[in-house]
């Protein structure tokens, strides 16, 4: 009797230790890709932010918190910082309800829907370095927009927006909403087809108009892609650099730059790799306390909902 307990006392372990086995082996690859791509670079960052530091000589010139002090009391740098809050202020309150406006509409039942879908989705597929030298080519002197205001009689219209300090973040802002509001309609797309239509046909018949349906039935159940949408659209402009990179260098006068650019400027292009260092941290850290906010007062009850969901 006590053999056949033990017997099946092993049994039941042994499924156990497998799905543990599996919970522990499958992620184990991503991991140590993440430690190795991520972790070590963030730490080896941090280590290096402390030093100044061209790159070439080795570590010998301890610095202390000297970087950070100098980051942060650089103008430079604060107006960088400036220009990554203005962008996703304007994201947020231009980009996020127009790529929902546009959701919205192609949700809808009609011919041809698939071709819009695909025209305006397309500029996301387009990579970030073409499609700057795109636009660059485009509002330059001569270039396709002059030419066609030009052709319409407009040209007194046409002005240098790349070459301008007052107009150049204005124009960078046009390309960065060209560029990634495809992205956030499909992700509302995704969100409203999950959205069964027998309750706006219930509303309809309750007497709801089709705006106070969209306002009162679909906008409260879209609410979870809508906060996922504007995180990805925070932390994407906290983070963005190739696209202004390519188009301006965060010229003129420092009047487009961001925090990456600045970081790339110093670092990479200036050889003072332990200052563009301190940059990356305070970049990192900046990423990281906004996203943890905002996960935490924001999509808290999104997270509880997903975890406390699903088969018992």
């Amino acid at each position: 009797m006590t053999l056949r307990t033990g017997r099946a006392s092993a049994s039941l372990a042994r499924p156990r230790f497998g799905r543990l086995g599996v919970v522990v082996l499958f992620p184990l690859p991503a991991l140590l890709l993440y430690a190795v791509f991520v972790g070590i670079p963030i730490i080896q960052a941090a280590h290096y932010s402390f030093f100044k530091w061209n790159g070439l000589t080795p570590l010998s010139n301890f610095v202390g918190l000297a970087n950070y002090q100098r980051a942060l009391s650089d103008a430079t740098f604060q107006l960088a910082a400036t220009h990554n809050a203005i962008i996703i202020f304007l994201s947020l309150a231009i980009q996020i309800p127009f790529s929902l406006g546009i959701a919205l509409m192609l949700n809808r039942r009609f011919a041809g829907r698939w071709l819009f879908r695909l025209v305006f989705f397309a500029p996301y597929v387009i990579s970030e370095v073409i499609a700057g030298v795109v636009w660059r080519l485009i509002l330059q002197p001569d270039g396709l927009a002059d030419g066609a205001l030009t052709a319409m009689g407009l040209g007194s219209l046409y002005q240098p927006w790349l070459a301008d300090p007052n107009t150049v973040l204005w124009a960078l802002f046009v390309i960065i909403s060209w560029k990634y509001f495809g992205f956030h309609m499909v992700i509302m797309l995704a969100g409203l087809q999950g959205i069964p239509r027998e309750l706006e046909e219930a509303a309809a018949i309750d007497g709801a108009t089709r705006r106070q349906a969209i306002r009162y039935v679909t906008l409260p159940l879209l609410g979870p892609t809508i906060r996922v949408s504007v995180f990805l659209s925070i932390i994407g402009a906290l983070q963005l650099f190739d696209l202004i990179w390519v188009t301006t260098k965060g010229g003129p006068v420092n009047a487009s730059n961001t925090m990456a650019t600045y970081l790339v400027d110093w670092g990479l292009r200036r050889f003072q790799l332990g200052y563009g260092s301190a940059i990356a941290v305070i970049l990192f850290l900046v990423a990281l306390v906004v996203a943890l906010a905002y996960q935490r007062f924001v999509m808290r009850r999104d997270i509880d909902g997903a975890m406390t969901t699903g088969p018992v």
